[in-house]
């Protein structure tokens, strides 16, 4: 069986090959960023910080379609790297562009969010809450963005029947996505604790 692509790709030192490796060490670092963004957030909250009023101004309904869209593109994420674990690189091509499409949409809803919330006057320097939704949820849409480029571009190698790998990398990266979405929902716009 011929490989394709860097032979860095398929040597390994710790018995984990080096891109997977990779993507685990990038996640470890947002964890970190994200991590350190919640926490404070959270603590601001229990303390009592002024303007955490304002989380009943968020939309639930378009957070909950949001968290529907990105689960629904991890599904789809998932069936490109099945579809590409099996050489089908035509179904997984186009399953990387349906969880593209999923980003797509995520993005145009933060887009009407955000344009609804600036109108009305809430912006990242009228409170701490406001400053923690702009933030927490832009930082998250930057990596949403970033997601998609990086599937644009894998999509077309693995139309070439080259580097199927890496749809298995772009997966653990948008499931990780995913996943902060899962507690930023909650917390900026359902929990009102």
């Amino acid at each position: 069986m011929s490989m394709h692509g860097p032979i860095a790709t398929h040597r390994s030192a710790t018995g984990i090959p080096t891109g997977r490796l990779a993507v685990w060490w990038v996640l470890a670092s947002e964890i970190f960023i994200f991590g350190g963004l919640i926490m404070c957030f959270v603590l601001f909250k229990l303390n009592g910080a002024p303007g955490f009023e304002d989380a009943s101004m968020t939309s639930t309904a378009a957070g909950a379609f949001n968290t529907f869209v990105l689960l629904t593109s991890s599904l789809t994420i998932v069936l490109a790297h099945a579809a590409s674990e099996r050489g089908d690189t035509g179904t997984s091509f186009r399953y990387i562009w349906f969880t593209i499409f999923g980003g797509l949409v995520f993005m145009l809803v933060k887009v009407y969010e955000y344009t609804g919330k600036i109108i009305h006057g809430h912006t990242i320097t009228e409170n701490v809450f406001w400053s923690f939704y702009f933030t927490a949820t832009g930082l998250h849409a930057l990596h949403v963005f970033g997601g998609m480029v990086i599937m644009a571009f894998i999509s077309f190698d693995v139309r070439k029947n080259y580097n199927l790998h890496r749809v298995e990398l772009i997966g653990i990266y948008w499931h990780f996505v995913d996943i902060i979405w899962i507690f930023l929902f909650p917390l900026l716009y359902i929990a009102n604790f």
